[in-house]
């Protein structure tokens, strides 16, 4: 996507032009890290922990946090929900505590995680609403598909063959399927999915994924627009040496 978006740029007049040929997955893969969205942190199904002591916390914090001070985080990593690639963790603290935090927790197996952009102090200053008080330390998170979402249960069973009725779609450009695809799947980059709909089959529901799922969700609305069934499957996917896998 991002070639193509510089392409039209370029169309446009602009010059000066660069492109992250990897981006977000490439970003965080390489151990950088992202912020979370005002309206995610504010509403999304989210693990928001607030690293500093609990002094500092009860002062004042990001209302839903939890507090976990960094010196106790070491001893919390049972007290993190099971699922390590749905569950989106958010930390918020000094820079170099978040760094830390960030690092043990990508360790015992979670993907989505990302900071406060700015911290407590960041989101303060931008006139976000705060909480004072006694916090609680202890994770409370359950996995809520959203809206047109398939669970991995389901998705896993459709590349097994279980149901002749579904079918997957990768919508995935060729320098990620040259590593591998799943069986069966069916392929289509997101930026030929509007001029190429008439390929998919319109007697079955369709899956799409992509690596995370962004792409897949985007895929999805065009689908849906061509009256076709469709859900996208919001998951991260490692293809290597022609196999693909799911990461939970």
């Amino acid at each position: 996507m991002s070639p193509k978006s510089a392409g039209l740029a370029a169309k446009m007049g602009y010059t000066n032009l660069k492109v992250m040929l990897k981006g977000a997955p490439g970003w965080k893969k390489s151990g950088q890290m992202v912020v979370a969205s005002t309206k995610f942190i504010k509403s999304g199904n989210i693990v928001l922990v607030d690293l500093r002591s609990t002094k500092d916390a009860a002062a004042g914090h990001i209302p839903r946090a939890i507090n976990i001070p960094l010196t106790e985080l070491a001893d919390a990593e049972d007290d993190f929900p099971a699922m390590k690639s749905q569950a989106p963790i958010i930390l918020y603290g000094n820079q170099a505590d978040t760094k830390k935090a960030a690092k043990t927790i990508k360790g015992w197996g979670y993907k989505a995680i990302a900071t406060v952009n700015g911290g407590f102090a960041g989101w303060k200053l931008a006139g976000n609403p705060i909480a004072t008080g006694k916090m609680s330390s202890e994770i409370s998170w359950t996995y809520k598909p959203g809206k047109g979402e398939v669970g991995i249960k389901e998705f896993k069973e459709v590349v097994a063959g279980k149901f002749a009725n579904k079918v997957i779609l990768d919508v995935r450009g060729p320098e990620e399927t040259s590593d591998g695809m799943f069986a069966n799947a069916i392929n289509i980059p997101l930026d030929e999915i509007e001029k190429r709909i008439g390929e998919l089959p319109k007697d079955k529901e369709i899956l799409a994924h992509c690596s995370t799922g962004a792409r897949a969700d985007m895929a999805v609305q065009s689908l849906k627009k061509a009256g076709l069934k469709a859900k996208f499957l919001v998951a991260n996917i490692e293809c290597e040496d022609g196999e693909c896998e799911i990461e939970e």
